[in-house]
């Protein structure tokens, strides 16, 4: 027998059922804020690569910026379609403009859909900054400078190592694009360098005039990407497996090449059978 009090044993049935009510409402609160929350839908991985700002660095919005970062996307073709690239972007156009396109051939008619190709682009980024206290960038190399990276990093070590150059001990030298980063032991040196900033050092056989300015890192904060439109191309979607492929390709390229279809001069055509899968992929040159 239960040797506690009836009254006892009806509050601790009193609080375990308002736990369970709490924990019920607890529960649809966080299904609605799941149901609520906008789904964010990525069509294919975006790679992780090394980005290079090539712009302008005021604060002025009105001043454009350029993100260059050598890009290469892959776009996943399903089996059965056809990445068709023209000369003009009108002429994508105009093809996407009929969704369902009919193709002829002796004793029937292909049925396929058209639909336009979007890749994900970089459209928004946010850098934070940092200076470093130890590390100087030099820059100014001319381009018809004919030195191996080793030798010219070994000379640089060897002029701003030397103290009546202003220099000290350099723990590191790293070659960038078109620049130079050393990274001193002490951030003194590193200072009184930028202070100096211009130099004329010896290299291959003739004094070059080179800057020295403050080295500042930057690290990704934020990365907006949205889905863009790639102008020249459209996506061929349901082509049936009744043609081989090289007979298929000339069927399609006629087709897109028909001014009555809306067609223009095809620069690109690219077939993934049925039950293969393929893969484009698309550089920053391309767009």
């Amino acid at each position: 027998m239960d040797p506690r009090p009836a009254s006892v044993k009806l509050d601790v049935l009193h609080a375990f059922q308002e736990e369970q009510v709490r924990l019920q409402m607890r529960l649809q609160e966080l299904r609605g804020k799941l149901k609520d929350s906008p789904k964010v839908k990525v069509p294919f991985p975006v790679p992780e690569i090394p980005l290079v700002f090539r712009g302008h660095t005021q604060q002025d919005r009105g001043v454009p910026r350029t993100l260059v970062s050598n890009l290469r996307i892959c776009c996943p073709l399903p089996g059965g379609s056809a990445l068709v690239t023209f000369d003009d972007p009108k002429v994508a156009e105009q093809v996407l403009r009929q969704s369902k396109h009919r193709i002829d051939m002796e004793d029937c008619q292909l049925k396929v859909q058209v639909q336009p190709v979007q890749l994900p682009m970089v459209t928004t980024i946010q850098v934070c900054s940092e200076m470093s206290g130890q590390m100087v960038l030099v820059s100014g190399f001319p381009a018809g400078l004919q030195l191996g990276e080793e030798e010219l990093l070994d000379k640089l070590e060897i002029f701003f190592g030397k103290t009546r150059n202003g220099g000290g001990d350099v723990e590191t030298r790293e070659l960038l694009h078109g620049s130079v980063v050393l990274r001193f032991a002490k951030e003194e040196v590193a200072r009184r360098l930028c202070q100096i900033g211009e130099f004329k050092v010896p290299l291959g056989g003739k004094e070059v005039p080179l800057r020295v300015s403050p080295y500042t890192s930057g690290r990704i904060q934020e990365v907006k990407v949205t889905p863009q439109p790639v102008p020249r191309s459209v996506l061929v979607l349901n082509i049936p497996d009744i043609l081989d492929g090289p007979e298929l390709h000339d069927l399609l390229e006629i087709h897109f090449q028909k001014p009555t279809r809306g067609g223009g001069e095809v620069e690109a055509l690219m077939v993934v059978p049925a039950g293969q899968q393929g893969l484009a992929v698309f550089t920053s040159e391309a767009r």
